[in-house]
């Protein structure tokens, strides 16, 4: 069957950022079409506020209830989902440029990701519950008054300490896991192929875009790439070459958003053959042209 790729919806309830999708706040359900589902641009933020839903999460069955999170991340796939009539949530949505812009202070790790991708659901205490409901009801308040002259940056900086606050809570919970034998360390001692993953994903991390060639990162990990590619959908349900783009894409980012390096040097820094081709690259994979990139989000900043 055929994957249908999972949007944020507009209309009531849904608060965004001027037009854009890379940062969408819904304060209700809504609906979801049948049939599997993935997040192609963005990662996702689930809080239950009542009721019971039920789905496939990565070929693993899930239940959430009041107070349950659930973390959905890009290439992830969802199915089978059904809900009681009394279901709703609270959902954020924000695309891998909006992390840009949101501030988290240099806090994310590639390893609160691998453990958030086995690790999905949290059930809050009704203390960080009633934490994240005054944010969320902050970061609304913030979304519907525009009037500030700093409107985006008040609403970004209130996101991502939000965020800061989930990662807290991601990070308690894989320390107690890890506690009652349960954890991320204890899963990659015994199941060899999630600890090869976790390590390709920080190699690919450490190469910075400068690396793209499945090949050499399977060379480096002395398996084949035939191999490396069935882990891969295995653990992480994407192919090595997701990964590979998705961390290129990162450094290419960066260095338009925040150096001034020509569109030569950055083609020279990232290893690719010449300008004309990183140009091709960039719009193929973000788009819109390196300089047509470079201005959107300058506008964005002043």
């Amino acid at each position: 069957m055929e994957l249908l790729s999972l949007l944020p919806r507009h209309g009531k309830d849904t608060l965004r950022i001027g037009d854009s999708d890379e940062l969408v706040v819904m304060e209700n359900f809504g609906s979801l079409p049948k049939g599997p589902l993935t997040m192609d641009r963005h990662a996702l933020i689930v809080i239950c506020t009542e009721g019971m839903a039920q789905f496939d999460y990565d070929r693993t069955t899930y239940k959430i209830r009041k107070n349950d999170m659930f973390i959905i991340l890009r290439h992830s796939v969802a199915d089978n989902f059904m809900a009681s009539v009394d279901f709703n949530c609270r959902q954020i949505w924000f695309t891998r440029s909006e992390t840009w812009n949101v501030d988290m202070q240099g806090k994310k790790s590639i390893t609160d990701l691998v453990y958030l991708k086995y690790h999905p659901k949290f059930t809050l205490t009704e203390s960080d519950a009633d934490l994240l409901d005054r944010y969320f009801q902050l970061v609304c308040m913030r979304m519907r008054d525009t009037s500030p002259v700093l409107h985006h940056d008040l609403v970004r900086s209130l996101v991502g300490t939000m965020l800061l606050e989930i990662l807290c809570i991601a990070r308690r919970n894989e320390q107690d896991a890890e506690l009652r034998g349960e954890g991320k360390g204890s899963m990659q001692n015994t199941l060899h192929g999630e600890q090869l993953a976790h390590l390709y994903l920080q190699i690919v991390e450490q190469s910075d875009g400068r690396i793209r060639r499945v090949d050499e990162f399977a060379r480096q990990l002395n398996v084949t790439p035939k191999y490396l590619s069935r882990l891969l959908r295995e653990t992480l349900n994407c192919k090595p070459s997701d990964i590979i783009s998705l961390y290129t894409e990162k450094a290419i980012e960066y260095r338009l958003r925040f150096t001034d390096m020509t569109m030569q040097q950055i083609a020279d820094d990232l290893h690719f053959a010449n300008p004309s081709f990183f140009g091709k690259y960039v719009k193929e994979h973000l788009g819109m042209t390196p300089m047509e990139y470079r201005m959107k989000y300058q506008r964005e900043q002043v």
